[in-house]
């Protein structure tokens, strides 16, 4: 279980990583434009899109520098779960927006970060 925690982990680092520094360092127009699934930038403002995108790098912080460094290591799952609330936002948005595809890939999202804070709360913490 530690394994399939720590890939997942990865996979979400990875995947986080990567939003969050596009939201970071791009213009709002230059994020929207990045692929057809950012449109709801249409929605938020240009320092809301960097807000999320600085939460999401903070979660990537807080799910790999814990046990990395040896240090707070119950600050994973607390970080999965913050990812947890960030993709039910998401998801509300898609919602309202009508982008189902994109919604379905939210829920993927949230069902992985979902998974790592339940098995670093009850399954395989670290220590």
């Amino acid at each position: 279980m530690n394994v399939a925690l720590w890939i997942v982990t990865g996979l979400l680092a990875v995947g986080y990583l990567a939003g969050g520094l596009a939201m970071v360092l791009m213009s709002k127009d230059r994020f929207r434009n990045l692929s057809n699934g950012q449109h709801y930038a249409d929605d938020f403002s240009a320092g809301m899109i960097t807000t999320i995108g600085v939460l999401k790098l903070v979660a990537v912080a807080g799910l790999l520098l814990p046990p990395l460094l040896g240090v707070a290591p119950q600050l994973v799952p607390l970080a999965a779960l913050g990812l947890v609330l960030l993709m039910t936002g998401a998801a509300t948005v898609r919602i309202v927006r009508h982008e189902w595809p994109h919604f379905l890939g939210d829920l993927v999202f949230f069902a992985l970060a979902a998974f790592v804070a339940w098995g670093r709360f009850f399954v395989a913490p670290l220590s």
